[in-house]
């Protein structure tokens, strides 16, 4: 059962970050291996780790396309979703690319500084597909850097059994964890390669895990070399993107989902409950917490949490990421419960209250957080899925210092300067560089200021 604590006995621990992840030796080495051996390397550790490891990685475009069309015919709703959800993300990614200015000004006479915003050639994108295929994060990776004028965006994500290679891989007693069936047609998920065709994923390789980020970051005789890898994973996937950082940009280094809920009494507590247990079900070690000043509403959020639970379909991960990281907290007013908010820094900030005093106070208080949803009626998992936000967002307190995914990942904010012959602006510089080419000890700068005078 959910715990339900005073904010007086919070301790130092529950503000501190929280990284299940650690240094990773096996990363390393399969990193290592990736960069010197290429595909070779990528096929080996496919057959070691992964339910297929094909003959080939790249996906063929008429496969995602098919893949696309009977999703389509079998089901049409969850495709119309699909293209909902990127629409939004996709207009919403824009009107973000459209905020980056550029722009040249003359700062003195003749001396003119300026800003370009330029996306980078080459994006890579991974999207995992282990116990829940997130078709979403297809959307929330792939679409940002369309909308920033990438290029070629590139997306590996964990390879599966073909269709023609079912009945072989059967009879091999083969396609299963610890048994990968080996050589055959690439393919994957099914439900995403169909999200990468709808999103205009240029291509697409079945090829997951570390070595999936290695071979993006240095590319290999199949898979090219990127600009910046984006998307979330599991704890290696996330050791590999901190190892190659340098070699490539990456987004951010997430660590388990949370969300925090600042609720009074005019909350619901069904929704409450629902909205908890929507983040618990994400992982055993997810964290849900749930701060209100109505000690009445927070027992009756545990209730509900509970009868939630009885008919709850992934109710087993999510009664272990309530009990062991959950928390409703009872705050002396709505005030300091923002302030333990800020302290937190969640990946996903709830504002669960009626229009008026409450809620506009907590919009004032509140600064630490990947994304806002103000009111009752703004559901976290519409940030998840369809609302145009990114659900790509910073976890374990480093929401105090970065935001989510966005075009931003994709773009260089470059600075520009030109200057006009003879005028005051460029001679004053060149005066002043000098002296402090001068102060420095650096000669060569200096005379390279001075000789433009």
């Amino acid at each position: 059962m959910i715990k339900i604590v005073s904010a007086s006995e919070l301790e130092k621990e529950f503000f501190e970050g929280r990284d299940f992840g650690g240094s990773i030796d096996v990363v390393k080495d399969v990193l290592s291996d990736v960069k010197k051996n290429g595909d070779k390397a990528l096929f080996e550790y496919g057959a070691k780790f992964d339910v297929s490891s094909p003959a080939k990685f790249e996906i063929p475009r008429e496969e995602l396309e098919a893949a696309a069309g009977k999703l389509k015919a079998e089901n049409p709703d969850l495709y119309a979703a699909l293209e909902y959800s990127h629409d939004l993300a996709f207009r919403f990614a824009k009107k973000q690319r459209e905020s980056f200015d550029e722009f040249e000004i003359e700062l003195e006479k003749g001396l003119w500084t300026g800003q370009k915003n330029i996306p980078v050639d080459r994006a890579g994108v991974y999207v995992p597909a282990g116990r829940f295929p997130l078709l979403s994060t297809v959307i929330m990776t792939v679409t940002p850097a369309k909308a920033a004028g990438v290029q070629e965006v590139i997306m590996c994500t964990p390879p599966r059994v073909h269709p023609d290679d079912l009945e072989a891989a059967k009879g091999q007693g083969a396609g299963v964890p610890g048994k990968p069936f080996t050589g055959g047609k690439p393919y994957a998920d099914k439900g995403i390669m169909a999200a990468a065709f709808i999103c205009g994923a240029d291509r697409v390789f079945a090829c997951g895990g570390a070595q999936a980020v290695g071979a993006m970051a240095f590319g290999t005789q199949s898979i090219p070399k990127v600009d910046v890898v984006v998307g979330p994973g599991n704890k290696f996937v996330a050791e590999a993107k901190r190892l190659v950082y340098g070699a490539v940009g990456i987004d951010m280094l997430a660590g388990p989902t949370e969300v925090f809920v600042v609720a009074d009494k005019s909350a619901n507590p069904k929704w409450l409950a629902a909205d908890l247990l929507a983040q618990a079900e994400h992982d055993i070690v997810a964290q849900p917490i749930l701060v209100t000043d109505s000690a009445e509403l927070a027992k009756a959020v545990q209730k509900e949490i509970e009868a939630q639970l009885a008919d709850l379909p992934t109710a087993a991960t999510a009664r272990q990421s309530v009990d062991s990281f959950g928390k409703i907290i009872i705050a002396p007013s709505i005030k300091e419960a923002c302030e333990i908010a800020n302290k937190k820094a969640p990946e996903h900030l709830e504002l669960a209250m009626d229009p008026g005093e409450n809620l506009e106070t907590a919009k004032k208080i509140v600064r630490n957080y990947g994304s806002l949803f103000v009111g009752h009626g703004a559901a976290e998992v519409f940030g998840d899925y369809a609302a145009g936000l990114n659900h790509t967002l910073p976890t374990s307190g480093s929401a105090r210092y970065t935001g989510g995914l966005s075009v931003r990942a994709f773009i260089k904010t470059v600075t520009t300067l030109r200057t006009e012959p003879g005028k005051e602006g460029p001679q004053k510089s060149a005066k002043a560089a000098g002296l402090l080419g001068d102060a420095e000890g650096l000669a060569g700068h200096a005379r390279a200021a001075r000789i433009r005078l």
